[in-house]
């Protein structure tokens, strides 16, 4: 039953619920041990027209290989979640240098930029991504969320198929 309450019965991930619980563990570590965290927070560009265009049965076996390419990205010890629909969130560990952040969401944006194979069909997405950090800027689960959240939709109105931070390091990377 504990599973059930805390994964994404479409994709296996932690849900909203184990997210959080997940990020406030990862915050109370990163406090105690002076390290540094990023939260990511994904949205896919494109999903409605193949749900609407495809159907359903397609949205969501779009949304379980979007969930397997990006656990290919991330390390074993990095949380990914779903947390509705078709937004993913990620917390990544030890995330000290801006390199280590921006190699990650790239290497994501890359991977949902390849043509997903869905009912014989070649259907193509990409992602938005938006970046906070702890404790740059936010101290809590919430405030994070929140701010990588209004990070991707910068993203998302500077073109899509980027990641962004809303506070420094500023601006949006274009991924061409």
């Amino acid at each position: 039953m504990t599973a059930l309450a805390h994964h994404d019965s479409l994709t296996g991930l932690p849900n909203r619920i184990l997210f959080y619980d997940r990020l406030n563990q990862a915050i109370t570590r990163a406090l105690r041990d002076k390290e540094s965290i990023a939260v990511l927070y994904l949205d896919l560009d494109g999903f409605k027209h193949i749900n609407d265009t495809l159907g359903h049965d397609a949205g969501d076996a779009l949304l379980r290989e979007t969930a397997k390419r990006i656990m290919a990205c991330v390390r074993e010890s990095d949380t990914v979640a779903r947390i509705g629909g078709d937004e993913f969130t990620m917390i990544l560990s030890n995330a000290r240098t801006t390199n280590s952040k921006d190699r990650v969401a790239k290497k994501i944006v890359d991977a949902i930029a390849h043509p997903f194979m869905i009912n014989g069909k070649n259907c193509t997405v990409s992602a938005s991504i938006g970046i906070s950090l702890y404790p740059d800027h936010g101290e809590t689960a919430e405030q994070l969320v929140k701010i990588a959240d209004a990070a991707m939709y910068l993203a998302k109105h500077s073109g899509k198929n980027c990641y962004c931070y809303t506070k420094p390091p500023s601006g949006c990377t274009s991924i061409f």
